[in-house]
């Protein structure tokens, strides 16, 4: 009897002590830090691509005549103006025809002085009445057919004269030189490009999927992504090309700063497709621990909760789009350290 009133003081003893440990414990404390109310918007939907840095044309430096290259006065990167000589093509064959044009001419000029002072005696006699009119209009023909084979020996001479000064090669446009790789000696035909040299202004030269073709119009954003000067630059759609080549359209960007020191780099841009009904908070609501992006959501009762969630990138690179994991209504809070 005695060990169960000592077992019934314990517990009574325990429970006091239960009671005093409940009630001197804190109330949780409210979370502190910027809070934000969550809302539906409406998110721009933004596409992740490849985009190369291209100028608006792209001009060859074309062979016109066969020959072989004698010259060859730029390089990559060289700068260039339109009509500027870059290069001579010598063909040996229109040196040895020139001269012999060059030969005939001067046979055919000497029969049209022998047919002239022919003429100039015929004509004397004729006046003396020794020769009758026909032999003088003999005369004559012969000489005017003496002159006629001097010019054309003298236009064939000309001729491939100018065809041998088509040997030089000009610059077609005003820019920089993207390739000129054939080296001084290579034998060259006619319409061979023996230099690329860019035309027009610097862009950004997008490859958009056929299946979003729709959706791409002229006029939309573009937002280059890269770890360089050229980050968080913007600019427009400004021409779209109606064909589709490897399942793909192409479009053409103009953004602001583009230089052409490296034609043919690639960047990442996020293309703007338009509206749609979603969920954008600021980056900094967002946080990402061991890969995984969480936002603290306070509860009804004051506490706050971690809760992953799905995000996606906008086009305003301080902003994510919420996928899954807050509804609107909920309120998040923002500069909690991690955990």
């Amino acid at each position: 009897m005695a060990r169960s009133w000592i077992w019934l003081a314990t517990a009574v003893l325990l429970s006091a002590c239960g009671q005093r440990t409940a009630q001197q414990q804190p109330a949780p404390r409210a979370p502190t830090g910027e809070r934000l109310t969550v809302r539906q918007t409406q998110v721009s939907q933004v596409k992740p691509l490849a985009a190369e840095i291209a100028t608006r044309d792209q001009a060859e430096a074309l062979v016109r005549i066969p020959g072989m290259l004698v010259e060859l006065s730029v390089r990559e990167g060289d700068q260039v103006r339109k009509g500027q000589r870059i290069g001579r093509v010598v063909d040996t064959r229109l040196g040895y025809e020139s001269n012999a044009y060059g030969a005939q001419a001067a046979a055919a000029a000497a029969q049209a002085a022998a047919a002239r002072a022919e003429l100039s005696r015929i004509d004397y006699l004729y006046r003396q009445g020794v020769y009758a009119k026909a032999r003088l209009d003999q005369a004559q023909a012969a000489a005017r057919s003496a002159d006629a084979q001097v010019r054309a020996a003298r236009a064939q001479q000309s001729a491939t004269s100018a065809v041998a000064g088509q040997g030089l090669i000009l610059a077609p446009a005003s820019g920089r030189v993207l390739r000129a790789d054939i080296p001084q000696g290579s034998v060259v035909a006619p319409g061979m490009s023996v230099a690329t040299v860019t035309a027009g202004p610097p862009l950004l030269r997008v490859e958009v999927p056929q299946s979003l073709a729709e959706r791409l119009r002229t006029g939309a954003s573009v937002t280059i992504q890269d770890e360089s000067e050229l980050n968080g630059r913007r600019g427009t759609v400004v021409q779209l090309y109606p064909a589709v080549s490897g399942g793909r359209v192409r479009a053409d960007v103009e953004v602001a700063g583009l230089t052409t020191d490296l034609v043919g780099r690639r960047v990442a841009v996020l293309l703007d497709l338009g509206g749609k009904p979603g969920i954008v908070v600021p980056r900094r609501f967002v946080a990402t621990r061991f890969g995984i992006d969480y936002v603290d959501i306070l509860a009804r009762d004051g506490a706050d909760s971690s809760v992953p969630v799905q995000t996606a990138p906008t086009a305003d690179p301080n902003q994510l789009e919420i996928l899954s994991g807050v509804a609107p209504g909920d309120v998040l809070i923002a500069g909690k350290p991690a955990r």
